[in-house]
This record gives C-alpha cells, structure tokens and sequence, in this order.
C-alpha cells in the first residue's frame, strides 16, 4: 500500500500543491477543495501544526522550509499552535460537499478545528 496518494499529478506538483493548500489552511483557516485532496492536506497540516506546538527554533525552521512565506509561519506559532497546546491531535475537520458542478468530483471543506 502506497504511502501516500498520488492524486493524479507528478510528484513536485504533488508537493507544491500540498505545500499551496496547508499554507492557504493555515493563513485562512478553512478552504475547499476535493475529498482526496483534504485527506492529503490533513496529514501534512496536522504534522505542521504539531511543529508549531513544539515552538522551538528547529521546529520554526522546519516549518519555514515546508510553508511558503513568513507571515503564514508567524501566524502557525502565534495564533494557530496555541489554540492547540491542550489536544492531542485532530486539528482539522473535513466536511463533505457532494459533486462538483462541472466534472463531478466529490468536494470537502477541510478547517482548522
């Protein structure tokens, strides 16, 4: 069994993408997209978040090589991370939507708890 999806794109587009979609998580909270892209999303958001809970330089680092910008690193240790500091995991909540108008794929919301 594969380690992780492949969602139908080469695989630095596949990074790319996640790396898109846990930054615009992050920054706005909750975002739509497809139900196999929120599954992918959730692993990579909730490890970040983890990240964020330790606080510590190395782990501002990691999460420095991982998102993209300053400003949505600023906000993961400043205002997400904390909100988290008493849960052991389950950050994020995927909702289902039903299918997308034009091509029929099932659609999710995915937000930070």
């Amino acid at each position: 069994m594969a380690k992780h999806r492949k969602l139908g794109v080469k695989s630095d587009h596949r990074v790319a993408m996640l790396r898109n979609l846990t930054t615009d998580l992050i920054m706005h909270g909750r975002i739509t997209t497809t139900v196999t892209r929120a599954k992918e999303v959730r692993r990579v958001a909730e490890r970040t978040i983890t990240l964020g809970k330790r606080g510590d330089l190395h782990a501002r680092r990691q999460a420095l090589a991982y998102l993209y910008g300053k400003d949505a690193v600023y906000k993961l240790f400043e205002e997400v991370a904390p909100r988290y500091k008493d849960r052991n995991g389950g950050y994020t909540r995927i909702l289902k939507l039903g299918p997308r108008r034009g091509d029929g794929a099932e659609m999710a919301i995915i937000e930070l708890v």
